[in-house]
């Protein structure tokens, strides 16, 4: 097999990609965004922010909003109030200190 891989083949493959970090990280609600954005420096937010910018620079306008209910599989809020737990100290404190880096 070639080491090269065609754009259109290479394109669908990270979007298969793609779709199962969206279905993983729906499978895992208990893995919260600050756990995310402590362990790996992203979270459910910041794809969502990724995806309306690339439908943007591609000319399809698709707001912040719009971006996260396509991540989270549902309105934001709704997810919010289902699933998202207050932030401990010890998560608040991680968090603070790898933003002053």
């Amino acid at each position: 097999m070639s080491s090269t891989i065609q754009t259109e083949t290479q394109t669908e493959i990270e979007a298969a990609t793609f779709r199962r970090l969206i279905a993983h990280l729906d499978s895992r609600k208990d893995a919260q965004n600050i756990d995310l954005m402590n362990l790996a420096g992203f979270c459910r937010n910041c794809l969502a922010k990724w995806y309306s910018a690339a439908a943007n620079e591609k000319g399809v306008d698709i707001d912040y909003e719009q971006a996260r209910e396509k991540i989270y599989g549902m309105p934001y809020a709704d997810w919010k109030e289902k699933h998202q737990t207050p932030a401990n100290a010890e998560q608040k404190a991680a968090f603070e200190q790898d933003n002053k880096k």
